[in-house]
């Protein structure tokens, strides 16, 4: 099976023929918009931050509480954290984030390692948590797990760095199975699509947004009757 992420997985979740023309046919791109480049631009501004004490641009001032917060936990720091398994049977086996066998990719934004306990963080620039999903969390946490065998627990948390809320979550060595496990049912839907080569399009709130204007729910999008009230 071709190898997975959060947020394909998510893409696959939301419609398969989105999925499809993105990650399989690669025939249409997604642009990721403004909202993404700047989210980018938050990520690199706390990793330099934490990695190197890089000062954070005045632009970005409320986020230093956070960030402030998260460099002065001890262990040893990892920024923008590159984790790749291989799935054998029932075995996830850590290796390299391209190797051509690579089962799932993930990427944490920092995790703190000290002995048999870590912290893990994953930076989100939304306006708020209202829509938080702690399975990335799990995903990633399973994958560390199987990096680092001598941890037995890490103490995560989704960091929402506009509005300074954590979701945190903690996670245990014995449950590593189980949270690499929380997408089972999109992946045996995701192996079924590659296989059968049926990748049926699902109507939802976002298919004006959608980049593949060909499928049947596409549709554009409609101007808010107010934004050219606000932007005047």
């Amino acid at each position: 099976m071709t190898a997975w992420s959060y947020s394909s997985i998510k893409t696959f979740d939301q419609c398969p023929k989105k999925y499809y023309h993105l990650k399989v046919a690669k025939d249409v791109k997604d642009d990721p918009g403004e909202a993404a480049h700047y989210g980018t631009m938050v990520h690199e501004a706390a990793e330099l931050f934490v990695k190197d004490g890089t000062p954070i641009p005045e632009k970005f001032a409320y986020m230093r509480p956070t960030v402030d917060r998260l460099a002065a936990i001890e262990g040893d720091k990892h920024t923008e954290l590159k984790l790749g398994l291989r799935k054998e049977g029932d075995q996830f086996i850590p290796c390299d984030f391209f190797d051509k066998q690579v089962w799932y990719r993930g990427i944490v934004d920092l995790v703190v390692v000290n002995g048999e306990k870590a912290f893990m963080v994953d930076y989100k620039t939304g306006k708020n948590a209202r829509y938080a999903d702690t399975k990335q969390l799990d995903l990633m946490a399973g994958a560390l797990f199987a990096k680092f065998p001598d941890l037995q627990k890490i103490k995560s948390a989704l960091a929402y760095v506009v509005s300074n809320e954590f979701i945190p979550k903690d996670h245990y060595r014995d449950k590593m199975h189980q949270y690499l496990s929380v997408f089972s049912e999109q992946l045996e839907r995701l192996e079924g699509a590659q296989l059968s080569g049926v990748w049926n399009p699902k109507s939802g709130p976002l298919c004006s947004f959608c980049p593949v204007v060909d499928c049947e729910n596409w549709r554009p999008r409609r101007r808010s009757k107010w934004r050219g009230h606000l932007m005047t």
